[in-house]
């Protein structure tokens, strides 16, 4: 046995592209104004890269912006305390914004990043994730455009991470532990 990790597959490359075309089509039927789409750095990155090209595929042509902000620092649990790293750099007011994140779990990162472009006069700010884990909500928050729902367990893969490995991963998935057999690995 190694001591590389393995990884198995929660939700395969194929399922999430599909599932980020409808997301791009359910937004471009959001008539949205002036959008500027602000990714959520770091775990969102392939996500945005994705949801982004898709939403050209459906007609939009958004500005992008980049936020950078984080409750976890190097752990695998929220603080609860959401830092600026980096902020946007562009003009959000009278603007509508698309919010992208990997995950919505807490809420906290979300409903930070919402209130913060809304302060700031978006028109309004719509989010979209790519995961939500609906049973670990700390505060209130629905995001307006929802890639899958995700059992609770810690997820790695598609710019997700633990401790700055597995991002480069085509897929979600959840590491294994022990004997546990994962569904891929390696090679990819």
């Amino acid at each position: 046995m190694t001591d590389t990790p393995r990884v198995r597959v929660l939700f395969d490359e194929a399922t999430i592209a599909r599932r980020i075309e409808e997301l791009a089509r359910a937004v471009a039927a959001a008539e949205t104004k002036d959008l500027l789409v602000v990714a959520v750095l770091k775990g969102s990155f392939m996500f945005a890269a994705d949801l982004i090209r898709a939403l050209h595929r459906a007609g939009l042509s958004p500005q992008v912006e980049f936020i950078h902000l984080s409750s976890y620092r190097a752990g695998t649990r929220s603080t609860g305390k959401v830092e600026i790293l980096r902020d946007v750099e562009s003009e959000v007011r009278d603007r509508d914004v698309l919010l992208i994140d990997d995950i919505l779990e807490s809420g906290r990162t979300a409903v930070f990043a919402k209130d913060l472009l809304m302060a700031r006069g978006a028109r309004r700010v719509l989010t979209a994730v790519l995961l939500e884990k609906p049973g670990k909500r700390a505060v209130e928050i629905k995001a307006d455009f929802v890639g899958f729902t995700c059992p609770d367990v810690f997820v790695v893969g598609y710019g997700m991470d633990v401790a700055h490995s597995f991002r480069q991963l085509p897929f979600v998935g959840v590491v294994a532990h022990g004997d546990e057999e994962p569904d891929l690995f390696g090679g990819i």
